[in-house]
């Protein structure tokens, strides 16, 4: 499948969907994307929408360790929204589902 990457913004917040495979060919679009919201000076908040995301290998967890840890430099929030049940899986497996910011659902 094709990367999806699909930015959305409301002010200081933006929202970034990304959907099909997060490995070591699509990472370095992921990781450009991401971080050229980060460093933007008027954004306090970046939210990522995981849902659509089917395979994620380990070069998709380094970019968002990378962005979670830029974020905190920048006194900037980061979460990410509706994992897939495969990602969830990774980021358990890695322990970075301890240490970032998760919702399941838009609700919660």
């Amino acid at each position: 499948m094709d990367l999806l990457i699909q930015t959305t913004s409301l002010e200081t917040e933006h929202r970034v969907v990304l959907g099909g495979d997060i490995d070591a060919f699509t990472a370095p679009k992921v990781k450009e994307a991401l971080m050229s919201l980060v460093t933007k000076p008027d954004i306090n908040h970046i939210t990522v929408d995981l849902e659509a995301v089917e395979y994620m290998d380990s070069t998709g967890i380094g970019i968002f360790i990378g962005i979670m840890k830029e974020c905190f430099q920048r006194n900037r929030t980061f979460e990410v929204h509706k994992m897939s049940p495969r990602v969830e899986r990774l980021f358990r497996i890695t322990g970075l589902y301890d240490h970032i910011a998760i919702r399941k659902g838009e609700s919660e």
